[in-house]
């Protein structure tokens, strides 16, 4: 039997059909709209503006947030395509096995591990690092950061990570949060995009009389720019590669910041738990992008404008937190400002690990009923009607990988999972217009026909460009996880595909 049997899509829209069976249709268009946010706004932002200013592009890390919101504009059309279309939870992974077939569905199935479990652990080793700065690093740096982290300061003592705790403790305490119920974390997750959102609105405000024009001169970072280094001799930032300085830095600097757009996309993992999935998919997937883009650019223009960008390469100063160390540094009598965003973030950070976390067990509850992996990630709890034992595996494994893994690695292989999935879903949406041009479409992405596909063709060209653009250390990883995605597959999934038991 091919390995790219396909799911009939008639059976997939009666699975999605037959709610009272499984999960609850619980989510309004505002709730999904505030989802995104919830996603998108986070590390990407705070965390991840600064490094892709101080690795690659510099102040034109404006212009990086511009590029990879154009790809996700395209993927976003495609998915909201999808999602009111096949209102299901499973996101890229069931629209794959409708389009490509059961082996494609697998590898994007497996590669959104990489986006939703390591962007959860991501942005919960970011929260730890703005926890110990609104505590005025009081946690011991062993204590909160991983082992394979570390550096000398100025006075020449040597620092080296343990364990990171305070990531630990907020996956445990969000993973209790979701097995209670999807409506609840909604209600959470709204409070908290309110307060973020207005946050990072008074520091666009505020922090625009601030700007120092000398900062955004020169805009790229120019060609021969020499390697910044500690006082160790270690190498902190490296300007040679194509991708390091002018419009390549832009295109590496996307590359990086592109983490910041995730959110988006897992929406769509909560089409089955949708009111109106019909109506309501594509306000939230397109909706939450809009608002999220326009809020990135501002930010980044003001941020690298109160400090230097080469501010953002060195730990000591403002790679991490850097939000808070602009505000002190550069905004004299805002420190309250600097507290104020530094609560912010925390609770901004909470939002976005829910909605990942949300995301993944949703994933790995629509595998787990096509049989690809085991029948304990589709067992609901009796009362709370949600994916409880999956959420439980996902925190032993998220939690492994954010006490023990850098955050910049993490996050480079969450862009990586991220992007893989959106050329997939791009070419989706063309296969299925060829496939079954008649079938009802409530959404239709503009200019995607199968003779004028503008659309899906972009978005599958710009997210796998910034693939390319990724560092080769993050690719090498990336491609020994998916072959190990392949051993499982050939192993396990393959065998027990009731797709397969039924043909």
């Amino acid at each position: 039997m091919s390995l790219f049997i396909t799911k009939p899509l008639e059976q997939l829209l009666a699975q999605a059909s037959e709610s009272e069976k499984g999960l609850k249709r619980t989510l309004g268009a505002t709730n999904l709209v505030a989802l995104g946010i919830g996603a998108i706004i986070g590390a990407g932002l705070f965390v991840r503006t600064a490094a892709a200013a101080g690795q690659a592009a510099g102040p034109a890390v404006t212009l990086s947030f511009v590029v990879a919101a154009v790809g996700c504009a395209f993927a976003g059309l495609c998915y909201a395509e999808f999602a009111a279309m096949i209102p299901i939870a499973g996101s890229a992974y069931a629209y794959s096995y409708v389009t490509m077939g059961e082996l494609v569905a697998w590898i994007i199935g497996w590669a959104l591990i990489m986006e939703y479990a390591l962007g959860a652990a991501t942005v919960s080793i970011a929260w730890s690092e703005y926890l110990n700065k609104l505590l005025h690093g009081g946690i011991p740096y062993a204590w909160s950061h991983s082992p394979f982290e570390g550096y000398t300061d100025s006075a020449g003592v040597v620092h080296q990570g343990i364990v990171n705790a305070p990531a630990l403790i907020i996956l445990l305490l969000l993973t209790l949060l979701l097995i209670k119920g999807t409506s609840e974390s909604a209600f959470v997750n709204a409070i908290i995009v309110f307060i973020k959102v207005s946050i990072v609105l008074i520091f666009i405000v505020v922090g625009w009389k601030f700007i120092n024009p000398a900062n955004h001169t020169p805009y790229f970072i120019p060609e021969g720019t020499p390697s910044v280094t500690d006082s160790a001799g270690k190498v902190l930032a490296d300007y040679s590669g194509v991708f390091k300085h002018g419009w390549g830095g832009v295109l590496g600097g996307a590359a990086i910041v592109f983490f910041a757009f995730i959110g988006f996309d897992a929406v769509s993992t909560a089409a089955q738990e949708a009111k109106n999935p019909k109506r309501d998919m594509p306000i939230g997937i397109l909706g939450s992008l809009v608002v999220c883009t326009i809020l990135y650019i501002l930010f980044g223009h003001v941020l690298t404008g109160v400090a230097n960008w080469k501010d953002f390469v060195d730990p000591e100063k403002g790679r991490e937190a850097s939000v808070a160390y602009a505000i002190h540094s550069y905004m004299p009598g805002y420190d309250w400002l600097a507290t104020a965003v530094t609560v912010a973030i925390l609770a901004g950070f909470s939002s976005v690990i829910l909605v990942m976390l949300l995301g993944q067990s949703r994933v790995f509850y629509t595998m787990s009923g096509d049989g690809l992996i085991p029948k304990v990630f589709s067992e609901l709890h009796p009362k709370f009607k949600t994916p409880y034992k999956s959420n439980w595996i996902l925190f032993v494994f998220v939690g492994l990988f954010a006490a023990f893994v850098p955050g910049h690695v993490a996050g480079d292989l969450t862009s990586f999972g991220t992007l893989f999935a959106f050329v997939l879903v791009s070419i989706g949406v063309l296969i299925l217009r060829v496939k079954s041009p008649n079938i009802e479409r409530p959404f239709r992405s503009p200019l995607s026909s199968p003779y004028f596909p503008i659309v899906p063709i972009l978005g599958a060209l710009i997210c796998a460009a910034m693939i390319v653009a990724l560092d080769a250390q993050t690719l090498t990883v990336a491609f020994v996880w998916m072959a190990i995605g392949l051993v499982v597959y050939f192993t396990y999934g393959k065998n027990n595909s009731n797709l397969r038991k039924k043909s």
